[in-house]
């Protein structure tokens, strides 16, 4: 059987290894590294990208990628976005004119409704107003700022640091009527209740709410805001203690709002505020912000393509890095899973929002890859969830778990971050917690039947999709399992690899595919496309997802000619939702297939899925996601696949090759040291030993 080997990244020692080039950055003569020029990369970015439907709404989210086009910091805790009457997952339906508020907290690109919490809104209105409108062609956004003028002439500007954002309301002069600001802090994308209090020129309190995704998820929110003029009259709109409206003396025409967040305490967000932005004025701060994307940006230099290439490239690599957020305050300090307040190590970052079932696919490690060291504060921050919440969820908002989704993804996300290099964390100790609470229901449902029979049997109670849900654990345990061996933890390194190829007990040689199979042994009734015992997903799409051991798949599915066969009629569409027997590549289940070619011999055809993949799916227009990003998933395949490589296995540095879609390509890593990938790179440079069945 032929295989076109995998490129092997040697990161644990900070050494990337691809196309026979590697190096770390130059040095000056005192031996320290000479700054790199950084050029203006945001300017390729567009953060409306994916703020309307771009595709078929197949029940997932919807056919929008739900991001927010709002002010956020890399990795920001603070996400300052506008928020529009229609709904859409993220907050802004590119397709109103009408904003309702400026929220301190969003999520890019998830399935439900999340934060939205504590909207401003300037006015000149005698009560809160519902609305106000506006055009697209007076609304900018670029990464870390946003502007829009109403129709009524009201500008608000907006930018942000990691815990904090200054918000600059400008009011036209030709109206006289006092400038004024109200906020709810009992609003946001789901039920609320909050609090405010009102001072001279100040306003602070919390905002209440959670049940992500219908969960039992809750969360508050600490908010400070310091107005650089005094209020000539406060009060509480309706006696609403949750809400304020504040207006200033006659002729105030500009008015600059600082304010802080924290999910601590008041004082932790006024200090958080006072920290990052000292007496710096919104413009310098502004520049800051972008100076501070620029950096990130930069750490992807590519040459060639079109402009509308680099478009959707740097766009979709600006999406990839805004989440997790950073959830501990200036000085350390969060509230944990158990409800207790913690404090980091010092000089270390707690983060939250962990879209787990997504990010662990191909979204973390991309952020190992760019930026190890704030990758191994992201796996000690999965770590201190589980040790605090007494298991590992599935998908986490703040400080709770909501359930979400299927799975085992966050020790996932750890083993893999420690592959790419970022290894700065309690890893011996993140393998014991997850090889204990593998037995745990909260973590694992159904997880008896998987370690008796091997697989979950269809209609397992209180397990959603058994055959997604049996090959999700498999996964999980095979990425564990390269945890443990790298650890030299050798007996659990056996015992998971052994438990990684449960696929093969829903493998039906009869059928060709891995289906639902009851307790007993037997095969119920069975379609390709069913959805029946799959998420998000149906059979034909499921039976690819073994990343582990693919060619032992293939050997299954009958070799090299039977896959290939299979493969062709499989991308005869490359989105069709989850009902038809093709790829659904809007969705994760699919993400890693194309690649599934390179190990049948024609890495040609699935150089050619991907780039019909990201001239189809992908564009710079606000249409230009076909689904949610959920929290930079998307997005990252799309920064993998224009650099011809894919972390194919979970918990593994295995790069998956295809042809680049630029002619070169160089990674900057945060360490120093470089990556460059090239279309005219000698394939013979990537050679490695075949990759074995787990049999």
């Amino acid at each position: 059987m032929v295989r076109l080997p995998l490129l092997r990244a040697v990161l644990a020692a900070s050494v990337l290894v691809a196309s026979g080039t590697a190096a770390a950055a130059p040095v000056r003569a005192d031996g320290k590294p000479r700054p790199r020029a950084v050029d203006d990369l945001a300017r390729y970015v567009n953060p409306f990208v994916g703020t309307a439907p771009g595709g078929p709404d197949f029940g997932h989210g919807g056919g929008a990628g739900n991001t927010f086009p709002g002010a956020s910091a890399p990795l920001g805790g603070v996400q300052w976005s506008p928020d529009t009457v229609t709904y859409q997952h993220g907050g802004y339906s590119y397709g109103d004119n009408r904003i309702r508020g400026f929220s301190l907290a969003h999520i890019s690109g998830a399935g439900c409704a999340a934060y939205g919490n504590v909207p401003f809104m300037p006015t000149q209105e005698a009560v809160p107003p519902a609305y106000a409108t506006f055009s697209h062609a007076n609304e900018q956004a670029t990464p870390g700022s946003y502007h829009v003028t109403f129709d009524n002439g009201i500008g608000t500007d907006l930018t942000t640091t990691q815990r904090s954002g200054i918000a600059r309301f400008t009011y036209p002069a030709t109206d006289t009527r006092p400038a004024a600001v109200s906020i709810d802090a009992a609003r946001a994308f789901t039920a609320a209740t909050g609090s405010v209090d009102i001072g001279t020129n100040t306003l602070s309190g919390y905002s209440d709410s959670g049940a992500f995704c219908k969960s039992k998820n809750r969360y508050r929110l600490y908010f400070h805001a310091t107005f650089d003029q005094p209020f000539a009259q406060a009060t509480h709109p309706d006696g609403r203690a949750g809400a304020a409206m504040v207006t200033f003396a006659p002729g105030v025409r500009t008015v600059t709002a600082r304010v802080g967040v924290s999910f601590v305490d008041v004082e932790g967000a006024r200090r958080n505020a006072l920290t990052e932005q000292a007496a710096r004025s919104y413009d310098t701060v502004r520049q800051a912000v972008r100076a501070d994307w620029n950096t990130w940006l930069n750490r992807v230099t590519v040459g060639g393509g079109t402009d509308a290439q680099r478009r959707v490239f740097y766009t979709a690599l600006y999406h990839a890095l805004l989440h997790p957020s950073v959830f501990s305050d200036t000085d350390g300090r969060y509230t944990g899973m158990d409800g207790f307040v913690h404090r980091t190590r010092t000089g270390h970052v707690q983060y939250a929002n962990f879209s787990g079932w997504d990010v662990y696919r191909c979204q973390v490690q991309l952020l190992a890859l760019l930026a190890p060291r704030e990758a191994s504060d992201i796996a000690q921050s999965v770590l201190n969830q589980g040790l605090q919440g007494g298991y590992f969820d599935r998908w986490t908002l703040a400080n709770g778990g909501s359930g979400v989704m299927v799975g085992d993804p966050l020790p996932v996300i750890a083993s893999a971050i420690h592959a790419f290099g970022g290894t700065d964390f309690d890893a011996d100790v993140l393998l014991r917690t997850a090889l204990a609470d593998r037995q745990d229901d909260r973590q694992r449902p159904g997880h008896t039947q998987y370690d008796t029979l091997g697989y979950v049997p269809a209609g397992t109670k209180g397990v959603w999709g058994s055959v997604s849900t049996t090959l999700e654990y498999a996964v999980a345990d095979y990425a564990l399992a390269q945890l443990a061996h790298r650890l030299g933890n050798l007996t659990a390194y056996n015992t998971l690899l052994r438990a990684s190829g449960n696929w093969r007990n829903l493998f039906n040689p009869a059928t060709g595919y891995i289906q639902p199979r009851a307790a007993d042994g037997t095969w119920p009734a069975f379609t390709p496309a069913q959805n029946t015992e799959y998420v998000e997903g149906n059979g034909a799409q499921y039976t690819w997802m073994v990343p582990q051991d693919l060619p032992g798949l293939f050997a299954a599915m009958g070799g090299d000619t039977a896959v290939t066969a299979r493969l062709d009629t499989f991308f005869t569409s490359l989105n069709a939702g989850a009902s038809e027997p093709y790829a659904y590549l809007g969705n994760e289940p699919s993400f890693g297939t194309p690649w599934a070619y390179t190990h049948v011999g024609h890495t040609d055809r699935a150089d050619a899925v991907v780039h019909r993949a990201l001239s189809t799916l992908f564009s710079d227009v606000p249409g230009g996601l076909v689904g949610n990003d959920d929290l930079g998933a998307m997005s990252s395949w799309a920064v993998w696949a224009s650099l011809g490589l894919y972390p194919e296995v979970p918990g593994s540095a295995q790069l998956a090759r295809t042809a680049p879609l630029f002619t070169t390509a160089t990674v900057h890593r945060g360490d120093g040291t470089t990556l460059t990938v090239g279309s005219a790179s000698p394939r013979h440079s990537l050679r490695q030993p075949p990759k074995r069945s787990l049999r």
